[in-house]
């Protein structure tokens, strides 16, 4: 019996949020350095599409698309400490 291993969930979420500021779907507090969201759906969707076409080792196309919605999904539009 073959078995996949899985990817750390952390190694996923930090690639996750790599392809976002890359497609500048987020952005980085200037003060604290926390992640937030730009709401565009334009970069939105270009990070999905970046995620698709080029998935990190080990995840699908579709497993990858959701790894980045699940981060964007996690990451508010305001910098908790402002």
């Amino acid at each position: 019996m073959l078995t996949r291993e899985r990817l750390d969930f952390r190694t996923v979420d930090r690639w996750a949020i790599r392809i976002l500021l890359e497609a500048g779907a987020i952005h980085e507090c200037d003060q604290h350095g926390w992640a937030k969201d730009r709401a565009d759906p334009h970069t939105r969707d270009a990070a999905l599409l970046l995620a698709r076409d080029e998935p990190l080792p080990g995840l699908s196309p579709d497993e990858a698309v959701a790894a980045v919605r699940r981060v964007l999904d996690a990451v508010g539009d305001t910098c908790p400490e402002c």
